[in-house]
């Protein structure tokens, strides 16, 4: 965080000294940047870097920087009003039209105002990232023998084996796809399983991402209810034989929004419906490898115990590292397994070959399973406080499940309070939380609110942020 807040301050300097310098000027060396301001080579590295972005100077290898030359008045604006009739005719002949609406996502991934606490973020904070380790794989995987030629399509055979064992069971490196994040490899089943128009089994709740894609790709998202031991499997059974559906999405542990885990006696039960409806199950494996430490055992993935080709399993390394180290798998058996290699292919070619051997470097370290253990520690200690601060300023919201695993907690709010309205007051407040709306595909029971523990600095921002609520939330019921 130190080198973050370094370059942030020698930008805005550099920022006030550019006028300094004529057009094409020539500025201090790197050296002599680093003398004058006492910050590291790499903090000037990266400032250069920023500057160079936002056009204000020209980095030439070998030469230095420069002052940037003022550029050219933009050319007038086109006329673009084409595009709406172009637009409003995409897809009018579908069954079912495809709707694009990212706004579900984008409260995940966008960065909240300065001085906001994120109780909507998706990722780890950078604390809690293995940065270091990060940096020493990308390192070793640069300097392995051809790490920059054209990797396998289906990945790597050394990556495909390390989550073929990850998974377990009877999976192999033969039924493993390595893809580019779990986004991706949702993506790429839906696409692959379901026609335009056809009908999709969706938890619910469930996560908004999942939703998206399906409704881009002219789906139809179907919910099914759940509870805290998952997918309730009698309303399941009902949905196949009232839709026809042939696919059935669910996350088997702790599920984004609820934090549920698929109970031992219901997970046969899914397999024999979906199995007996002639459907797959899509298994969202997204965040196994953020279980608190509390948790115990965890059940193996539901592929791991369905040798019939049921289910396709979707898993990242993305949750428990950074947003930017999307590498992901994708296992399935039999001709699906032909036809989600076909569709990647035709998507992405492959993933980056660095990236995958990185995945290597990183997962083959002794830093791995040290990372695993200390986020283990840190997500149950931030889980807890925020649960207490909840418990202690917030009573009125109720909390039905405290998670052993994943990143947030799922509270319904009281009758008659509007999520909408809180949500902008928090804001106001300066905390941003996820409202429930986007997690639903038809009409909410009621109204909910999801805060992640995960994307903040530690357990003082949990606090603080639940007191900042706790105003937002009598502001909106009338108490202030």
């Amino acid at each position: 965080m130190q080198e973050r807040s370094s370059v942030g301050e020698l930008v805005n300097q550099l920022r006030r000294e550019i006028d300094r310098y004529s057009p094409g000027g020539k500025l201090p060396s790197s050296r002599a940047l680093v003398e004058r301001y006492r910050v590291s080579p790499v903090t000037v590295s990266r400032a250069l870097a920023q500057l160079a972005a936002e056009g204000l100077v020209v980095t030439r290898p070998g030469a230095g920087a420069f002052r940037a030359r003022p550029r050219t008045s933009p050319a007038p604006a086109g006329d673009t009003s084409w595009q709406e009739v172009a637009l409003s005719a995409d897809g009018a002949a579908d069954v079912v039209p495809r709707s694009v609406d990212a706004s579900g996502v984008v409260v995940s991934l966008a960065a909240p105002p300065p001085g906001v606490i994120e109780f909507t973020g998706g990722y780890l904070h950078p604390s809690l990232q293995p940065e270091r380790g990060l940096t020493a794989a990308l390192a070793r995987a640069g300097r392995r023998p051809g790490a920059w030629g054209r990797p396998p399509m289906d990945g790597l055979p050394e990556l495909r084996e390390w989550f073929a064992r990850e998974i377990g069971g009877a999976v192999t490196a033969g039924e493993v796809l390595v893809g580019g994040g779990g986004q991706a490899g949702l993506t790429t089943a839906l696409r692959a399983l379901a026609p335009p128009g056809a009908p999709v089994l969706v938890e619910s709740p469930t996560y908004p991402g999942m939703l998206a894609i399906a409704r881009a790709a002219g789906l139809r998202p179907v919910p099914v209810p759940a509870d805290p031991d998952g997918v309730r499997p009698a309303l399941l059974a009902d949905a196949f034989r009232v839709t026809g559906a042939r696919v059935f999405v669910c996350q088997p542990l702790f599920q984004n929004p609820t934090g549920a885990v698929l109970s031992t006696g219901r997970r046969p039960e899914v397999l024999a419906i979906a199995r007996e409806a002639g459907a797959f199950v899509i298994e969202d494996d997204f965040v196994r490898r953020l279980v608190h430490e509390d948790a115990g055992p965890l059940p193996r993935p539901l592929v791991a115990d369905d040798p019939d080709g049921v289910v396709v399993h979707v898993t990242s390394l993305t949750k428990a590292t950074s947003p930017s180290f999307r590498v992901s798998a994708l296992a399935a058996r039999g001709p699906a397994l032909e036809r989600l290699r076909a569709i990647q292919i035709v998507d992405s070619f492959f993933v980056p070959r660095p990236l995958q051997e990185a995945a290597l470097e990183l997962a083959g370290s002794p830093a791995w399973p040290r990372h695993l253990r200390s986020i283990s520690t840190e997500l149950k200690n931030r889980r807890d406080t925020m649960t207490a601060a909840l418990r202690l300023d917030l009573p009125e919201l109720a909390l039905p499940h405290i998670p052993s695993g994943g990143y947030h907690l799922w509270l319904r709010l009281p009758d008659g309070t509007d999520e909408a309205l809180l949500t902008a007051a928090a804001l106001r407040a300066g905390v941003a939380l996820t409202p429930g709306r986007p997690y639903f595909s038809a009409e909410p029971p009621a109204g909910h609110v999801r805060l992640s523990f995960a994307a903040v600095a530690g357990p003082g921002e949990i606090t603080e942020g639940v007191r900042r609520l706790r105003t937002a939330f009598d502001e909106v019921s009338g108490r202030k």
